[in-house]
């Protein structure tokens, strides 16, 4: 149960009739996921797996553009 203000009440009442949402429930929800969409990438979940696969994957070490040539046309 969450207690809200009259003033956040009516917001989600505004974002209830605007989306056609059923509930309040839905409102807030539809707020948390626009708002997650907005955190800086390194906070998603979505990133830090990201980085977990990168971590896993196989390295090529290079010094240059050139020698990065030659160990990919190998």
């Amino acid at each position: 149960m969450i207690e809200l203000g009259e003033k956040e009440n009516r917001i989600l009442t505004i974002i209830k009739g605007k989306f056609g949402l059923k509930n309040r429930s839905e409102a807030i929800s539809l707020l948390i996921k626009n708002y997650e969409e907005s955190l800086e990438p390194e906070l998603r979940l979505e990133y830090i797996e990201r980085l977990e696969k990168l971590d896993n994957e196989k390295v090529i070490k290079f010094k240059n553009i050139h020698e990065l040539r030659k160990i990919i046309e190998k």
